[in-house]
């Protein structure tokens, strides 16, 4: 009678113990197919963004071989020396944000939750740490161009608060309600993208509300100040 009690102990624990060991076998599976969804979604992502770097510098590319022909031919003819000079300025002086561009976008609105006069303050603006979320986010989502109401935004804009006020492009940011433009080459997904954005939450639980309108043809100012050039210098030939 003792040795069926002690063998039914024994077969009792075996069983506990293949129970533990099976779940754990199906546990470590599910994280492995979990793994590896996830590692063929960021390798499908990481191959995208190939294709459409690859893409961008073909049409880099494309444009550099163009220019070299046109200036080939004005060797051939000095009276287009001019224009092609001409056109190759206004390219960069858009690639540098230097003239007003067009294009088809997003225009993103802030506004208050909170009302004003309650809190008794005369400018509730949100926190730079607001902005660039809100910025790194749009142009991970497809923004180009970007222009915080008639501020444009270069590569080398920051924001920076001075004394507790905002600050962009060395200017204080304009009050609320504050519209920020960005042109995209798809701005239905970046408009979509945006719906769904970390920043609604982060704006709204700061008490500030983010509303996203398409707009067609958007005129994105200039950037207004001289740009600065640093660790560059003038060189003479001999």
């Amino acid at each position: 009678m003792k040795n069926i009690w002690i063998l039914t102990l024994v077969s009792f624990v075996i069983g506990i113990m293949i129970a533990i060991q099976f779940q754990s076998l199906q546990e470590s599976e599910e994280e492995v197919q979990v793994r590896d969804t996830r590692d063929v979604r960021e390798l499908r992502e990481q191959l995208k963004q190939s294709q459409d770097r690859r893409i961008q510098l073909s049409n880099e590319i494309d444009k550099l071989n163009q220019l070299a022909v046109e200036y080939e031919e004005t060797l051939t003819n000095r009276d287009n020396v001019s224009g092609v000079l001409e056109n190759q300025i206004n390219e960069l002086k858009e690639i540098a944000s230097l003239s007003e561009i067009n294009g088809d976008g997003v225009i993103i609105r802030i506004e208050s939750l909170v009302d004003e006069e309650f809190l008794q303050v005369d400018d509730f603006t949100p926190p730079v740490e607001l902005f660039r979320f809100l910025l790194n986010e749009v142009r991970s989502f497809g923004g180009s161009e970007i222009a915080v109401g008639t501020e444009r935004v270069l590569t080398t804009s920051a924001f920076r608060d001075v004394n507790g006020v905002p600050q962009l492009n060395y200017k204080r940011v304009q009050p609320l309600p504050l519209d920020i433009f960005v042109i995209s080459d798809d701005p239905e997904k970046l408009h979509n993208e945006l719906l769904v954005s970390a920043s609604v939450e982060e704006f709204e639980a700061f008490g500030y509300a983010l509303t996203f309108q398409m707009e067609e043809n958007m005129t994105l100012p200039s950037y207004e100040q001289i740009p600065r050039v640093r660790f560059m210098e003038e060189t003479k030939g001999d």
